[in-house]
């Protein structure tokens, strides 16, 4: 038994060490040690991140987009579909461009169909305008050349688009290691495609995007399993632009940007700490409140906050989360079920203790007889968290971003409060308090 609580906490102080290692600030050292960054390389698998804070638009500003969609060939009755499916398709796009906590939304006035986007902290809002309005249309062609005469050849039209695509990754040519986009076609993609390649052996096939020749490789033999692959003189950030595009689909109709707006930071950097200061304050009188009611044991949840305020921030910095007003609200909120969770294990043990037991006895009891209020608690809060994220869409609930910045942090808070105020507090209390 001693063995295994010495071990658990080894562990603890080798999770709090990695976690002030990533919660540094970028760029930021101290003595020996600094803010670290991400780089692993194996072959042509390539990590890198910097563990930077990301803040949401209403922090860090960004860019605001109005984009107007073309409803002149649409049907009266498809149009709001197809606004919605241009939505959806935009929002995966925004996904794939990297920028977390976007938020999408459509926006309908007479006749007056758009959609709306924000950028938090885009600098290269050319790269996003390109990314969201391109129509990605792929399409695989034959080539005839004519026997008589080899400079008259045709390019013929074949039934395998885009639309049969399954997904789509960047690869590397392994003897010349340039990057391509590998693709791979579904059931009904792969059958036309291994026929196309079967009466196109010896001959070139070519592959078109947005009608723009892209490359036109020539076919050696029939190709079966339905992949394929683009080659072409990319670049890394060209391979994963048209990767993106593949997956993320064509849009249903046109869309043009009607406004364009670099917002700054709503709060500022001086909002921020003074919204830290409030932060410390409140937790001050926190550790007061524990430290006066509790004496001892209140010291172990001081330290047990502690810990979980910094692997709280370590978590945000791997997924990667972005900070929003509600996202921190979230973070706050999480922090009181945290301390929830110690006084009621506290108040367990006084019991315990009241009724003639010994200190040790009387712990064990505590946390075990504490466990089912502290599990219904959290089990709630959990659903309701759920229930703002809204991972569905159902249409009856609200799919604001802010709204699911909040339920993420309140989530991710709620599972860490509950390894800290079990699994910490316990293996602290087992240690010094035996």
């Amino acid at each position: 038994m001693k063995n295994k609580v010495f071990l658990t906490f080894v562990l603890i102080l080798l999770i709090t060490f990695i976690s002030i290692i990533i919660d540094l600030p970028k760029n930021y050292r101290l003595g020996p040690i600094s803010s670290p960054n991400l780089n692993i390389s194996l072959g042509n698998l390539k990590i890198q991140r910097d563990f930077s804070t990301k803040f949401g638009l209403d922090l860090k500003g960004g860019s605001h987009l109005v984009l107007e969609a073309d409803m002149d060939t649409i049907q009266n009755e498809d149009r709001e579909s197809a606004l919605v499916s241009a939505t959806h398709v935009i929002e995966r796009r925004v996904n794939l461009f990297g920028v977390s906590e976007p938020l999408v939304q459509s926006s309908v006035v007479d006749n007056s169909y758009r959609i709306i986007v924000e950028l938090p902290g885009i600098s290269d809002i050319n790269s996003a305008l390109s990314l969201i309005g391109t129509t990605a249309q792929l399409s695989f062609k034959e080539i005839i050349v004519d026997q008589n005469n080899a400079s008259e050849s045709a390019i013929l039209d074949t039934s395998l688009t885009g639309a049969s695509l399954k997904r789509s990754q960047v690869v590397f040519d392994p003897n010349t290691g340039r990057p391509q986009v590998g693709i791979s076609f579904n059931d009904e993609g792969s059958k036309m495609f291994e026929e196309i390649t079967a009466r196109n052996v010896g001959k070139a096939v070519a592959i078109f995007l947005d009608n723009s020749l892209v490359s036109a490789p020539v076919v050696n033999e029939p190709i079966t399993g339905g992949n394929a692959v683009i080659s072409g003189d990319f670049t890394i950030d060209q391979a994963k632009e048209l990767s993106s595009q593949l997956n993320a689909g064509a849009l249903p109709v046109p869309v043009s940007v009607v406004g364009q707006t670099n917002i700054g930071p709503t709060l500022g950097e001086q909002s921020i700490k003074k919204s830290v200061i409030a932060g410390l304050i409140g937790l001050s009188l926190v550790v007061f409140f524990m430290l006066g009611n509790y004496g001892k044991y209140g010291i172990v949840a001081t330290f047990a906050l502690a810990i979980y305020t910094l692997v709280s921030i370590a978590i945000y910095k791997l997924i990667p989360i972005t900070l929003t007003l509600p996202g921190i609200a979230g973070f706050i909120l999480s922090i009181g079920m945290a301390v929830d969770s110690n006084i009621l294990i506290f108040e367990r043990i006084k019991e315990e203790k009241r009724d003639g037991r010994p200190t040790g006895l009387a712990m064990e009891l505590g946390f075990g007889r504490a466990w089912d209020s502290i599990r219904d608690a959290n089990i709630t809060t959990l659903l309701t968290a759920f229930i703002l994220f809204n991972p569905f869409d159902w249409k009856f609930l609200i799919t604001s971003g802010s709204i699911r910045g909040f339920a993420t942090t309140l989530a991710l808070g709620i599972f860490v409060g509950l390894f800290t105020g079990i699994v910490v507090t316990r293996t602290l209390m087992r240690m010094f308090f035996r």
